[in-house]
């Protein structure tokens, strides 16, 4: 693919953009920015990315963008390191055997994959959630085990599509183990960040990475997602769960009306 002044622009703003929405509401990103790279580059006159670099691009970006997310979130206590040991060590796992596999699937089939993933987070983040942000933050509790398995088979389909699976990891954390919003997105961003080490090795070994694009991806990601970070901090809660409600349901219906 040919490295021209309007490919960088273009490719650095698609990283900016999902990179600052994905540290503001505590995902990795690729639910925003795997469809943005797949559709808004013919836009713009530049060839169309496979599936399976979208997927590899993806993975590398997002173990960037969560460095910086995770890093602004690290003072306040709301990262949980009982659950970032319990779902990272099951989500890494999952999602480089998901990754590593990936390479023997067909370019429909990962996006099939990205759907289903996408459908499942729009249908989880839509169930009501009373009264996860009145809990104290030193008095969450959750079932470690159940949070472990599901973090496993959140890392193998994540692993697929390059994605770290925080867009699953996030509504499932709200919704059945009953985390506050705020500890949420920033321990689902370091759990995320272990999962991509799984994932981006994967992609890599498999020879799915395409350097270049995936290299402005992460300096607009090491640039936009500390900010996201920051801007979160300071919304509502409420506020921030309808904005990634609305991004999860978007994705997914414009994944499965170009898969239908």
């Amino acid at each position: 693919m040919e490295v021209t002044l309007n490919f960088i622009i273009v490719i650095f703003l698609i990283g900016f953009i999902g990179s600052f929405i994905s540290g503001m509401v505590g995902i990795g990103g690729s639910i925003i920015k795997y469809p943005m790279l797949l559709y808004l580059p013919p836009l713009f006159g530049l060839a169309a990315f496979s599936a399976h670099e979208v997927s590899g691009i993806s993975a590398v970006q997002v173990f960037f963008a969560t460095i910086g997310g995770v890093w602004a979130y690290r003072k306040g206590g709301y990262l949980n390191k009982t659950l970032i040991l319990y779902m990272g060590i099951s989500i890494l796992i999952g999602s480089f055997i998901g990754g590593y596999g990936s390479k023997l699937m067909s370019e429909g089939t990962i996006n099939v994959v990205y759907g289903i993933l996408a459908a499942l987070a729009a249908i989880i983040i839509f169930v009501p959630k009373k009264g996860i942000d009145d809990i104290p933050l030193d008095k969450v509790i959750f079932n470690k085990w159940l949070a472990a398995a599901l973090a496993f088979l959140i890392g193998i389909g994540s692993g697929i599509v390059g994605a770290a699976g925080a867009f699953l990891l996030v509504p499932v954390m709200l919704v059945i183990l009953k985390i506050p919003t705020r500890m949420t997105i920033a321990t689902s961003l370091a759990v995320t960040f272990i999962s991509s080490i799984g994932s981006t090795f994967g992609k890599i070994t498999t020879g799915q990475v395409d350097y270049i694009p995936a290299l402005i991806m992460v300096v607009a990601s090491l640039i936009a997602s500390p900010l996201g970070a920051k801007a979160g901090q300071k919304m509502n809660t409420k506020v921030l769960q309808v904005i990634l409600a609305v991004l999860i349901l978007a994705t997914a219906v414009k994944i499965w009306v170009d898969i239908l």
